[in-house]
């Protein structure tokens, strides 16, 4: 069956992950993405090992459901085929700074001149409107100046950058969503749309979800940082055995975990008793945690909660997840046959749909694998895309 987002059309002008994280996400939700790269290809495409010169192991991961069309849009003549292919297009998607779009000749208003309607949506590392609007960003720069390599340092005894690419991923997220939700104002009202999603200013809305904290209520005094999740307490447990994961949350669960623990006791200190008294008392709370778990084993703990409905879990290394039980009753890792890389492992789409499911339909393709076909469907006859091929436009 036919995904959410077939029959529309999606111009992919970003590179990295950030933008590719979010036009994957509409490939595999149906869209047709064509992804213009420069002759060059994708940064990603050169990183990290791979059985294919230009086909690196994060290039395959955000690439599939997508077609690739090279065009060198420092050429005039390349510039006016991606505007033909914007004719026919619903979504402009590009991660370039505002200066650098703006020499191609690609602003919004350049690109809506081509199609009314069109919804353009620009990622960049700082909005528009603020004094670092040109500065360049990457997720190192935005984990920085967001706070949380900071926040890491609570940990670490100094600044840390978290290992995933955590920034670029969320901003992915915030792209799609935000495009979707244009996509849709398009349908009610006709109107296209241009956007902006700036990294910055998206990680620090994601990061103060919890951590504006007290400054909700006095925004020049308030302190910054929800301190539970700030804690040096807050890790895995060691067990006898190894390490879990575990969180009694409501009044029940600790009162089970305590009577487990032969601590009943426990239940009733007045430090521990309520959901307040608890939060006040965390540090306490967490030391005494710590030391009560490590008198068990992994699997007695992980049992015994499961039955008292205690949230707990294993710590999986990443080698573990390939075989966690769960992860392979829901399929989320697959083989597929990659016609230039053969035998290829993926992960499916995480959202089921009961009418219009997601599904990958194409792997990652080479650089410039469908530019012809892509300017035929524009509408550019043989011998102006034989013209772009002479002059290095095109492949």
């Amino acid at each position: 069956m036919p995904g959410p987002l077939t029959g529309f059309t999606v111009l992919d002008l970003t590179s990295v992950v950030m933008g590719p994280f979010a036009t994957q996400i509409f490939g595999d939700l149906g869209a047709d993405v064509i992804k213009v790269e420069s002759p060059d290809g994708d940064i990603m495409r050169h990183m990290g090992a791979s059985e294919r010169p230009a086909m690196g192991p994060i290039h395959v991961a955000v690439n599939r459901n997508k077609r690739s069309v090279v065009l060198d849009l420092r050429q005039p003549m390349a510039r006016d085929a991606l505007l033909r292919l914007a004719a026919g297009a619903d979504v402009f998607v590009h991660s370039m700074r505002p200066d650098a779009i703006g020499r191609l000749g690609l602003t919004y208003d350049d690109v809506r001149a081509a199609r009314e309607d069109i919804v353009y949506c620009g990622a960049y590392g700082y909005g528009k409107s603020g004094p670092y609007a040109l500065d360049p960003a990457y997720d190192d720069m935005i984990q920085g100046v967001c706070g949380l390599a900071a926040l890491n340092g609570h940990l670490a005894g100094e600044p840390r950058f978290t290992p995933t690419i955590v920034g670029d991923k969320v901003c992915g997220l915030t792209i799609a969503y935000s495009v979707l939700a244009a996509l849709l104002h398009r349908a009610r009202t006709g109107e296209g749309q241009c956007l902006e999603v700036p990294m910055f200013e998206s990680m620090v809305s994601f990061m103060m979800v919890e951590h504006l904290w007290e400054r909700t209520f006095d925004r020049d005094h308030g302190q910054a940082g929800y301190p539970r999740v700030m804690s040096q307490l807050r890790k895995p447990h060691r067990t006898l055995d190894g390490y879990i994961c575990m969180l009694p949350y409501t009044d029940r669960n600790w009162q089970d975990f305590f009577r487990l623990a032969t601590r009943p006791d426990l239940a009733d200190d007045p430090r521990y008793a309520t959901p307040t008294r608890r939060s006040e008392n965390y540090e306490t709370l967490y030391a005494v945690l710590a030391e009560l778990i490590a008198g068990q084993s992994s699997k007695f703990w992980l049992e015994q909660c499961r039955e008292l409905s205690i949230p707990a879990a294993p710590v999986n290394r990443l080698e573990d997840l390939f075989s966690d039980p769960h992860l392979r009753a829901a399929g989320t890792f697959f083989e597929a046959e990659h016609p230039n890389l053969g035998r290829i492992t993926q992960v499916k789409p995480p959202v089921t749909f009961s009418r219009s499911p997601a599904q990958v339909r194409r792997l990652a393709p080479g650089l410039g694998e469908h530019s012809r076909e892509i300017l035929q469907q524009a509408g550019l006859a043989d011998h102006d895309i034989a013209a772009l091929v002479a002059s290095g436009a095109t492949i």
